[in-house]
């Protein structure tokens, strides 16, 4: 569409790029000439559009402030990873595989969870994946944009394969989404069978209750929320560090399964089995993907130093006390977590338990919602509804179809599957799948921008794949008892991300080949008696040149143009935020006309009212009241692919393309324009 501005991508990482020019040009734009590029300086900006928000936090924090932001990441970075211990030895040696208590079962399977978390978090994420950040932010979106900042390939070329490979791992991450929040409440919850046994019946009716408030109360915003995250999660790993160190002291042999030779000697025994004990023995390290996916809103140096200083510790001890406990009674394989627990602190433990699951699944909705704004940005997603829920956080919001849709999946995931061995089967092969896949794009950031050479690059990302293949192969036979949940969403997702590229590629090469040359278009001004009333015209376009296929609309059935008309461009730069020095470009055209282009980084929401205040105070007159916002509204009709296509998208695709764009959000909402002010004019399109 025409007033879909948001797709383009530019660089934003260069020195050559605007923030590294000292000399804005000319303040008052008048004074320049056209083809001149003015740049707007910093003092132009509403205080709104020069806040950056919560992103990009002081890279090297010390004292006081390094121990908040230490104690906040425990609960967004670490929920997840951090109730692990409620299921994951209780599925280990639950019913599924058969697996017997025993002292050398036990102490080969805490081997293998010890060196999990070991070389999968410690080794891969804190030691080399956190390094790889793109201005401070992680996740699968900002690497896809490290990786190629110039924009992303259309077709299945070197480039193209890795590009599906980081949307498939993003697709990913909301079928983990959707699986974290019920695998964690329902773990919590399963200890009233033993807290309040008369309540046991109700595990699954109170398990809805509390997921359904908590997505309920989403569209209130996470701030007050937020910051009982920390606390909570403080209070939950002490409890389960304590809780594991009362069992050691009674059995410290257990210490011994460190020794990685018990795990070997696990799998030389076991067999075949053992292959299929690491698709639960993968449960303890599910959450390791968030250490890169939220390292925007914290920096690398407090999540490193909250995973080394208690994370780690307090997890090995409560994993170590539930091997001690089941050495001591192998009973106790019914759920080990909970057994911990003397008689006297079931109730207050299931309390700590449930707030701190609750964080857990707080802290994947709210990454979901901070994806999804970032794959609208980059052009992957259609526009939705974007409410920033804080007047002080930029990273502070709410996307009501997000929200619902991963509410559903979640109420439906737990009706069907009902606990969590049954979920176990699920759990796991989202997750995997992600990890897989960074290991490869980490490869690629290795050799791109640590500049590495191809054997210490493919040395260290050759390590990190074994390790996840094998994680990942355990979780694929799985498939039938679940598994298939989590992939057939992430299948479905990444068709219709991909879709959406390619055929917002398709669309614009079609509003292209009936563009007019910018030039020619003011010669025929020039020379016309069309009539100039007074204000000014926006005209929001996805091309930087060219003649706005809705300004000839206009022209062609209103004969007038204004005394004003600003061509308006948003464009998406390779970096999470820019600044306000590199946000806002004019350039005169002559007869009036101006380019306006404004550049926001892929965690940024575009703000089209501040950039024209920007724009008012360079000298172009851009008062709200005397400006009007021309918009185009296509109906698109797919038809048989062109040989001259560069993009080839079969029918079916483009019927739901078509579909995709008739239900995206509208730009007036998205680009915050005052609906008072917006004139749509409506045309068909062939693509």
């Amino acid at each position: 569409m025409t007033d879909d501005a948001s797709t383009s991508s530019v660089s934003g990482g260069s020195k050559s790029g605007p923030a590294a020019d000292d000399d804005p040009g000319p303040v008052n734009a008048l004074d320049a000439k056209p083809g001149e590029v003015i740049r707007a300086t910093t003092g132009m900006f509403p205080a709104a559009a020069v806040s950056s928000g919560h992103h990009h936090r002081d890279p090297d924090p010390t004292g006081k402030r390094l121990a908040i932001l230490t104690l906040t990441a425990l609960g967004v970075v670490y929920g997840d990873i951090g109730t692990s211990p409620l299921y994951s030895v209780k599925e280990i040696f639950g019913h599924l595989y058969g697996l017997q208590p025993t002292r050398e079962n036990v102490f080969g399977v805490l081997s293998l969870i010890v060196w999990a978390l070991t070389l999968v978090v410690s080794v891969k994420y804190v030691s080399f994946v956190l390094r790889a950040d793109n201005r401070g932010e992680g996740g699968q979106f900002a690497l896809l944009a490290l990786i190629f900042p110039r924009g992303t390939p259309h077709s299945f070329t070197k480039g193209g394969i890795f590009v599906a490979l980081a949307l498939f791992g993003t697709a990913l991450l909301y079928g983990d989404g959707i699986i974290t929040p019920a695998m964690s409440v329902l773990g919590a919850m399963e200890g009233l069978e033993f807290a309040i046994p008369s309540l046991a019946a109700y595990i699954v009716p109170i398990t809805v209750v509390i997921l359904g408030t908590l997505f309920t109360v989403q569209r209130f915003g996470t701030d007050l929320v937020g910051k009982a995250f920390g606390p909570i999660t403080l209070v939950w790993f002490i409890t389960i560090a304590v809780l594991g160190l009362a069992e050691i002291v009674r059995q410290p042999g257990i210490l011994a399964a460190v020794n990685p030779w018990y795990a070997v000697q696990f799998v030389q025994a076991n067999g075949s089995l053992s292959f299929f004990v690491l698709g639960s023995v993968v449960l303890v390290i599910t959450g390791g993907e968030a250490l890169y996916a939220d390292m925007g809103h914290f920096g690398a140096k407090p999540i490193r130093l909250a995973w080394i200083i208690l994370v780690f510790p307090s997890l090995l001890l409560n994993y170590f006390g539930q091997g001690a406990l089941l050495l001591e009674n192998p009973a106790a394989a019914e759920n080990p977590f909970f057994l911990l627990a003397p008689s006297w602190f079931l109730v207050p433990l299931l309390i700590i338990a449930t707030l701190a699951a609750i964080v857990a699944s707080q802290a994947m909705i709210s990454g979901a919602f901070s994806t999804t704004r970032q794959g609208i940005a980059l052009g992957f997603i259609p526009r939705l509804e974007i409410r920033h829920t804080s007047k002080v956080e930029e990273g502070q919001i709410y996307i009501p179809e997000v929200n619902w849709f991963i509410a559903v999946g979640c109420l439906v995931v737990v009706l069907a599957f009902r606990n969590t061995s049954n979920l176990g089967a699920a759990y796991g092969i989202a997750v995997t799948g992600t990890m897989l896949i960074t290991s490869v794009l980490f490869y690629l950031v290795a050799r791109i921008r640590f500049r590495w050479e191809p054997w210490q690059a493919l040395l260290l990302s050759g390590l990190f794949l074994t390790v996840d293949l094998f994680f990942f192969g355990a979780n694929v036979v799985k498939l039938m008892h679940g598994g298939w949940v989590p992939m057939a969403l992430g299948l479905v997702l990444f068709l219709l991300m991909l879709t959406w590229k390619r055929g917002r590629a398709l669309l614009t090469q079609r509003l292209n080949e009936g563009t007019m040359p910018i030039d020619l278009f003011l010669d025929g001004v020039e020379k016309s008696t069309v009539h100039r009333v007074s204000g000014t015209a926006v005209f929001m376009t996805s091309s930087a040149d060219g003649v706005p296929p809705v300004l000839l609309h206009h022209l062609k059935h209103n004969k007038v143009l204004h005394e004003r008309v600003l061509l308006m461009s948003v464009k998406t730069a390779d970096v999470p935020e820019t600044t306000p020095a590199e946000r806002v470009r004019l350039m005169p055209l002559g007869q009036g006309f101006w380019r306006v282009i404004a550049t926001y980084g892929f965690m940024q929401t575009p703000n089209i009212p501040q950039v024209l205040e920007v724009v008012d105070q360079m000298g172009i007159r851009a008062k709200p009241m005397e400006t009007s916002y021309f918009l185009g509204r296509e109906r698109l009709i797919p038809v048989a692919s062109r040989p001259n296509d560069r993009v080839k998208l079969s029918r079916w695709r483009k019927v739901i393309f078509a579909l995709m764009s008739r239900n995206a959000r509208g730009a007036t909402a998205f680009f915050g324009i005052p609906p008072n002010r917006v004139v749509e004019l409506g045309t068909q399109i062939e693509f």
